[in-house]
């Protein structure tokens, strides 16, 4: 089954560790690493205190882990990465959301898809237009989302502009 994961990190050194886990990911028992979108330097967003921004992208995989084992294995990921937990939404190494499983519609205490943030946050949805151009993503159309998120600070990333990570 295809399914679309959101990566990001605002500590240490965000994109090696990004880069870390899509080597990880690709090396999955049964998963394929099929498109990467471009990185993205974005502004944290839903925190009460400020934080440095963010580096984000999105990867689509085809996998035959299950939802809840592909969520298992990237949460294992995150803690191999440094990812420590000392408040929600508190600053990260990096992370990795489950955003969308093709055919999952479910809501557990563990897992909601397609990923409950998908729709209001402009680093889950530039990276799903470069992945998906029409507008749609396994099934989730988002395109008539993007005008909503339009005040959140958002550029691509690219190596010659890493000044700007210390600049925000």
């Amino acid at each position: 089954m295809k399914a679309v994961l959101g990566l990001g990190g605002n500590l240490g050194d965000p994109c090696g560790n990004i880069r870390a886990a899509l080597a990880a990911i690709a090396n999955l028992c049964g998963t394929r690493l099929l498109r990467i979108s471009r990185y993205y330097l974005t502004e944290a967003v839903e925190v009460a205190a400020p934080q440095p921004p963010y580096i984000n992208c999105a990867a689509e995989i085809d996998t035959r882990l299950s939802p809840a084992a592909l969520l298992g294995a990237c949460l294992g990921m995150e803690s191999a990465l440094g990812r420590t937990r000392p408040g929600f939404k508190a600053p990260r190494t990096v992370d990795i959301d489950l955003l969308l499983y093709e055919g999952a519609v479910l809501s557990t205490d563990e897992l909601t898809l397609p990923h409950p943030g998908i729709l209001r946050r402009a680093f889950v949805l530039h990276p799903l237009l470069d992945l998906y151009p029409e507008g749609t993503a396994l099934g989730l159309p988002f395109c008539d989302s993007l005008p909503k998120v339009a005040d959140q600070r958002i550029e691509v990333y690219l190596p010659d502009n890493l000044r700007n990570v210390s600049e925000w």
